[in-house]
């Protein structure tokens, strides 16, 4: 079956840096767009960024434009979020997820696999 693993969150200091990772398996993970959505507490999950199967092109939320880049290894079947200059409220837990879909996927109902989170905390 599909499955999606998190690596690289942990505690950090505003301003500071983080590198997530997604390894995939059981897909084929060229097929797949890839998102990374993080939940605060008390909130609602939100999107953060998502990338087209090619990589060829990303989409990211208003709030972390700028300063995270997310990108693929098709040939790795690994996603990450580069996050550069964190703020205490990207604090939350960070998952990825998967669409079977050659679009660029922005909404979160479509995606259908999902790893089991990572938490980054960012001190002020």
């Amino acid at each position: 079956q599909v499955q999606l693993t998190e690596s690289g969150g942990g505690l950090v200091q505003a301003g500071g840096s983080l590198r997530l990772s997604c390894a995939a398996s059981g897909l084929t993970f060229s097929s797949y767009a890839m998102g990374w959505f993080r939940q605060a507490p008390g909130k609602e999950r939100a999107l953060v960024a998502t990338i087209t199967w090619s990589g060829g092109r990303t989409y990211y939320a208003d709030s972390v434009k700028g300063r995270f880049t997310i990108s693929r290894d098709n040939a790795k079947n690994t996603v990450y979020l580069q996050m550069n200059s964190l703020k205490p409220e990207d604090t939350a837990v960070y998952y990825c997820a998967a669409t079977r879909s050659l679009l660029l996927v922005k909404t979160e109902r479509p995606y259908d696999a999902w790893g089991q989170g990572t938490q980054v905390t960012v001190s002020s």
